[in-house]
Order: C-alpha cells, then structure tokens, then sequence
C-alpha cells in the first residue's frame, strides 16, 4: 500500500532508518542464519522444514535469544515459546490449554463486556482521536485476568496487567526501553496471588512456585494480551481505512462469514509474528544438495511466506477468501500445528469478532495513518459515534491533523527506534541471559535467568 507523504517527510528516511536496525539484529542472529522462505527456496520449503520434527530447538545457541529473553523478562526460561522440548514443555503445554479452553458462547460475551467496558470511557458526543493498541489493552487486560482468576478484574490488577504488557511490547518494537521495576510489581502481586491459593486452576507441577508465577506472567499477561490488543488494533485500522469493508460489516453485523474473511485477511497482511526463530537438532536437507546441520538457525518469515501464492498480494481483500480454504493457502496466522502452533487459534478469533462488532456498534472508524506490521504507532484512529450531526469540516481538519503527525512521527519514532534498539542489544548481550542460563543448567547450578530476570 502507497502511503500519502507529507511535506515534513522525507521519505527516504524511514527506509534507511529500517535497513540500518535490520543489519543490526542480522549481525546478532549471525551470519550462519538461514531465512525461509527466500529466492532459492520458496514456501514449499518452508512448510517442510517448519513443521520437521528436527526444528525444534528454541533458544539454545541462537544469537538472538539473548536479545529475546532481556525483552521477554522476568521468567523467559518458562516462557512457553521460548522453553526447550521436554516434560517441562508438555506440561506447560497442557496447563495453557486448560485455562483457555470454555464454551465458546461465554468467552465471546467475556471478550464482549471487557470490550465493552474499555467503549465506555470514551464520550459519545464527539468525535475521539485514539491509539486503538492503547484503548483495547486495558480490554484484553481484564480479559485474560478473568480467564486465569475466573472472577472480574479489579482496576489494580488491571493497571499492572497493562503496564507490564505495554512496557513489553514497547521494548520489543523499540520504541522504549525496557522498565524491569515496572514488571516487577504486577510479578509481585501475582506471586501474592498465588501463595494465597487464588488461582483456580493445577499450575504446572513441573515449576517451582517462582517459575508458575512467571509462567503466568509471561503467558497470559505478556503474550495473550499483547497479541489480543495487536491483533485487534491491526484489524479495526484496516476496517477504518476502507470504507466500503466498514460498510459491510456495519450492514450486516451478524455475518459470521464475512467477519472471518476481513479477520483472515488482516492476519495474511499483517501477521503479529514477523520471524520465529528455531534451532536445529538433527541435520535438514534444504533441497538435494544443501542440508542444514545440527545446530543451524532458522528464520520463518511469516510476511514472506503470507505474501506466496496469491494475486495481488499487498492488497487488502477480504473477499479473496470466498472461494478460498484457509487449509490451502499460505496461511498460519497461529503458526504450523506440527511445531508448536499459538494455544490461543481457537480463543482468538472468537475474541477478535467479539470486539469488532462491539466497536462497530457504537463508533465508525476513519483513519489516514499508514498501516505496517509493526504497527509502533498504536494505530491512531478517529472514533465517530453513531447518530454524531455530520461535521465535515471537523472531520476533514481531524484526518489532516492525523496524516500529518503520522508522517512526522515516522521519522522521529525510526531514528528513536534505531537508538533504542542499539542500546538494548548492547545491554542484552552484556547480560547474556539465555546463554549464560544454558550455561549454568549444563554446570549443573542455579540458572541466572531465573535470578536475574526481574532486576536486569
């Protein structure tokens, strides 16, 4: 998609600022890296090496993971995306789909009335420029502390929840660093909470009671509602940047079909993964003269492989998916189901559609901010409500204002983020916290992860 420039935005810019942070975090990764899918091996190469069994590896030897676990901590060595095959997987594994499992009627009303709630507090007499990553945080907060607790949230737990998950996602775009005293205190109300019996569900037994506090935290009040609220600010800015999708979601708000298409479409175009990472344990053949041996990394470009096997590609058309199976195209918005796919694919849609048509309900949606991946604005969006006298003029004046500082933050927000990310990779390969976990289970001591993951 073509973004309008403003004359405050020298285009190129952006551009070099995104190619100089790239290399950075190629040189962390190291030059032994393979990324799938590329010119000599296409998407069929990546679905057989993605889902081989001997891909499973996930944070031992890879240059990256030290930078993934300063972000991700405290408790990255039982972060289940991150923990290494084994019980201890299997048994986190199994606890996660406990406590995300229910009739599907009860978690779309829960997602529902989080939503709804979060609606609420902004006025229905006027037109509200928002962040939509921001205004739905708070939402899916209150949500996945409801599914882990199975009682309402209480605002405490909430400005915890969100905080923490706020801070994580904006050390991992770049676009801040990270403030571990601010994750500490929602683990430290999670590690009362625990202590004192209150969640109602057998955490795993695997764990010692420090690593099931930190598996909830990484679990649900990391990932869940990070990816909920990224999830739900990619589709609601793709809604307001075409009209004529709003149009037919606002006319028909029951039509299960084409909400799944629009959601679908949204996760081809921009998926929330941008590359998962696994280390090799037995050698791969790549094609008949190039094998992957044991220890090889592995990048999986879920954009490049989204952006196979279909016309027009970087165009958003929902209705691409009337006449087209999810199962036959090139598409794992929840990753593969031979290699650890999202616990969350059946919870999220239902989640998704259930805020979509709570905020279609009440506002329309405009937007002219650009729409990328990485979404580091938040989504800033222009919330209507319904029955607002017509004011274009307002309107017109809104939309401007909005492209405008959407093109000025581009430059500022690239350069900050090129800074940024520069200081936390030198700062994560000093503490070096995989490696030096890995090192001292090997050692047969006390990993430093686990020390050093909520003070780092």
């Amino acid at each position: 998609m073509v973004r309008a420039r403003t004359g405050t935005d020298p285009w190129w810019l952006p551009r070099a600022v995104v190619a100089l942070r790239v290399r950075i975090f190629e040189k962390v990764n190291g030059d032994g890296a393979v990324t799938l899918p590329n010119a000599m091996h296409g998407p069929e190469v990546f679905e057989r090496v993605y889902a081989h069994p001997h891909a499973n590896g996930r944070s031992e030897g890879a240059g990256l993971s030290d930078l993934f676990w300063y972000w991700l901590a405290p408790g990255p060595e039982v972060h289940q995306e991150h923990l290494e095959p084994g019980a201890r997987y299997q048994d986190v594994a199994a606890t996660t789909r406990r406590i995300v499992a229910g009739n599907s009627a009860d978690l779309t009303a829960a997602a529902a009335r989080a939503v709804a709630e979060a609606l609420d507090a902004v006025p229905d007499t006027r037109i509200s420029l928002v962040r939509l990553r921001d205004l739905v945080m708070p939402a899916w907060a209150a949500f996945c502390y409801e599914l882990v607790f199975r009682e309402p949230c209480p605002p405490l737990a909430r400005k915890l929840i969100t905080a923490h998950a706020d801070d994580v996602i904006s050390a991992l775009k770049c676009t801040g660093l990270r403030h571990p005293r601010r994750r500490a205190r929602l683990t430290g109300y999670l590690r009362d909470r625990v202590a004192a019996g209150h969640v109602p569900h057998r955490l795993p037994p695997s764990l010692s009671v420090p690593e099931q506090v930190h598996y909830l935290q990484g679990t649900f009040f990391n990932t869940a509602v990070v990816q909920l609220s990224e999830a739900t600010a990619h589709v609601l800015l793709a809604v307001a940047r075409h009209p004529e999708v709003q149009r037919r979601l606002r006319a028909d708000p029951e039509d299960d079909g084409y909400l799944t298409r629009v959601l679908d479409e949204t996760m081809r175009l921009y998926p929330l993964f941008g590359i998962a990472h696994r280390i090799t344990t037995g050698d791969i053949a790549l094609d008949a003269e190039t094998v992957l041996p044991t220890g090889s990394v592995v990048c999986f470009s879920y954009p490049g492989y989204h952006a196979t096997g279909y016309e027009r590609p970087d165009e958003f058309d929902p209705d691409r998916w009337a006449d087209l199976a999810v199962k036959d195209a090139h598409h794992i918005p929840y990753g593969v189901a031979a290699n650890r796919p999202c616990p969350a694919w059946r919870l999220s849609p239902l989640a998704l559609r259930a805020a979509v048509r709570e905020v279609l309900h009440r506002f329309r949606l405009d937007s002219t901010a650009s729409h990328t991946r990485s979404i580091p604005h938040r989504a800033p969006c222009l919330l209507i409500p319904h029955g607002l006298p017509p004011r274009p003029r307002r309107l017109g004046v809104l939309r401007g204002f909005v492209r405008l500082r959407d093109g000025v933050e581009d430059v500022t927000r690239g350069v900050r983020q090129l800074v940024l990310g520069t200081v936390m990779v030198l700062h994560a390969r000093r503490q070096r916290l995989a490696t030096r976990y890995f090192e001292e289970r090997r050692a047969g001591g006390c990993p430093v992860a686990q020390v050093e993951g909520g003070n780092g």
